[in-house]
């Protein structure tokens, strides 16, 4: 009873604070562009299908990611209806549900319930972890259930009495991330756990009556779905599903430009802010910790963050959040450095430097924003957000610097999480800026206001999805001379002037939300036979009404 007790505070602390950097607030933006709006607007088609087993997009099944999550947003549906904050909610409690993972699999590998709560800490205040807590995406949920597997796992192993229900929870989350993301969810967690008993050379601890039930429940969760879908939709599933939703995906870049060796090296530097520094100098010291005597957990961690990169550098289509399973790790890992620091005269000395650093970097932020306003103040409706930001920094970068020469390291470090919650006090302060940057709902409402709303609204590729989920109208895309969707889209795509002229021929009115450049584009091409006007500005997003000249004549003619 003492046992549970003492871990009662932290938790309820880390509820807390989870509520705060992960939950409120998460109503205020709109669902934003494309992919919030890409797996609501699916949950929302299912619905309308009266179907539970296959995810509809632009009134088609489609294949892109397997079924959990349109699940829990159908679940969502029932509990607050289709709203931000509804359906945002699951991804939060799963990010919630994280944290407080990471604090019980940091006291079982570490036996240190300090080094748990920091490791928890920097988990949860990490910007991407915040992003991705926040926004209706697979990542949070899919990787929360590769956290579970190996927290089951680590459960399991370090304690002799639970190793069969470590191991069967092992594969039940197992399975639960195949459902939630496709393959990857048994891959990840299957090579760091073999990964590490062969380091450990103790294969044999998998190889057990438990594994066999283990087997066996994860087939019976994972198996059921794709084998309705690929009885129900053959060929037409496996492709999209298992060639261009993953083989595809490491042959050829869907995002040309992250397609370099440094682009993961510098998402694990730039997500983990404000922690990046810490984290850095944790992967430095880690072959230094697996070479000690208790190093056993240290050894998972590492095979756990080296078996997740090795997995997506080598492919061609990159993401940040592609890596994102191997965040508790490294949060893990930043946790175990801090307090091994300060109990080591000479580490001592790396953390203060380190954390002088990122005090630095703090400071560096106000004179950054100082020097980038004229570019950027565009998008603002007032400058006290900015002046707010560039206070705050400076305030925060001072008082670490001020505990760290008063060599309070450990109160410099907790400070370091206060960087975020600044961020999001100044993001929900400027969110109704943003949002037209971001969303495509208010350029909708000013669309859907409009009587004579017929046709298919022509978009710009970026817009499509959102102009479906705000208008319910059916929609084209446009890309002059660009290239078609990753994925299959089962709308009119044109990609050339020959077919956009084609288009607006066909209707006798077609309203578009484009981008700038698209809109020039359009501009250009309709020549003397159609008539393009400008209704309205959201954001970046063009509202245009376009009509063939000769009807625009003959109503300016009769004083229509």
């Amino acid at each position: 009873m003492e046992h549970k007790i003492n871990h009662l505070k932290p938790v309820l602390i880390l509820l807390v604070l989870g509520f705060f950097f992960l939950v409120l607030g998460n109503g205020i933006l709109s669902l934003t562009n494309p992919d919030e709006v890409f797996y609501v607007q699916s949950a929302k088609e299912m619905a309308q299908q009266h179907t539970w087993m296959t995810p509809y997009l632009f009134g088609q099944p489609q294949f892109e990611k397997p079924i959990l999550t349109y699940w829990v947003l159908r679940l969502s549906f029932l509990i607050f209806g289709i709203s931000n904050f509804g359906v945002r909610f699951f991804p939060a409690i799963f990010g919630i549900l994280g944290v407080l993972s990471v604090y019980f699999l940091g006291w079982y590998g570490f036996k240190d319930e300090k080094k748990a709560f920091l490791s928890a800490l920097i988990l949860m205040s990490g910007v991407v972890y915040i992003g991705l807590a926040r926004t209706v995406y697979t990542d949070m949920i899919f990787s929360i259930f590769i956290l579970l597997s190996l927290v089951s796992f680590y459960w399991g192993y370090s304690s002799e009495n639970k190793k069969t229900p470590g191991i069967l929870l092992f594969f039940v989350f197992s399975g639960l991330a195949v459902l939630t993301k496709g393959p990857l969810g048994l891959l990840m967690p299957f090579l760091t756990v073999a990964a590490f008993l062969l380091i450990e050379k103790n294969l044999k601890f998998i190889f057990c009556r438990a594994s066999l039930w283990g087997i066996f429940i994860f087939s019976v969760i994972a198996i059921p779905w794709y084998a309705f879908m690929i009885a129900k939709y053959g060929h037409s599933f496996t492709y999209e599903f298992f060639y261009n939703d993953h083989i595809r995906r490491i042959l050829e870049a869907e995002h040309s430009r992250n397609d370099t060796w440094y682009f993961y090296p510098m998402t694990i530097v730039l997500c983990t802010f404000p922690w990046s520094l810490l984290t850095v100098a944790s992967l430095i010291f880690l072959p230094l910790r697996v070479f000690e005597k208790n190093r056993s957990f240290h050894i998972f961690l590492g095979c756990w963050i080296v078996a997740v990169f090795l997995i997506f550098q080598f492919a061609h289509s990159k993401l940040v959040s592609y890596i994102f399973p191997l965040f508790p790790a490294l949060a893990l890992l930043t946790g175990d450095f801090v307090y091994g620091a300060l109990s080591s005269v000479s580490r001592n000395r790396i953390l203060l430097f380190v954390l002088l650093a990122s005090s630095l970097i703090l400071l560096a932020i106000p004179l950054g924003l100082i020097t980038s306003w004229d570019k950027y103040s565009i998008y603002l409706s007032s400058k006290i957000p900015v002046y707010a930001t560039i206070a705050a920094f400076a305030f925060l970068g001072g008082i670490i610097m001020y505990f760290i020469f008063k060599n309070k390291l450990l109160k410099s470090t907790y400070l370091l999480a206060l960087v975020p919650a600044v961020l999001l006090v100044i993001a929900v302060s400027i969110s109704s800026d943003l949002e037209p940057y971001l969303s495509s709902k208010n350029a909708c409402r000013y669309l859907s206001d409009i009587q004579n709303l017929n046709g298919t609204v022509l978009c710009s590729k970026f817009f499509a999805r959102g102009v479906k989920y705000y208008t319910g109208k059916e929609v084209a895309a446009v890309d002059i001379n660009g290239t078609p969707f990753f994925s299959p889209h089962p709308i009119p795509f044109l990609d050339s002037e020959q077919k956009v002229r084609g288009f607006l021929r066909a209707q006798p009115l077609t309203y578009c939300i484009v981008r700038k450049s698209t809109a020039n584009d359009i501009e250009r091409l309709s020549g003397n036979e159609f008539k393009s006007t400008i209704l309205k500005i959201a954001g970046d997003e063009y509202i245009l009404k376009i009509e063939p000249a000769s009807f625009y004549s003959s109503n300016s003619k009769t004083g229509r």
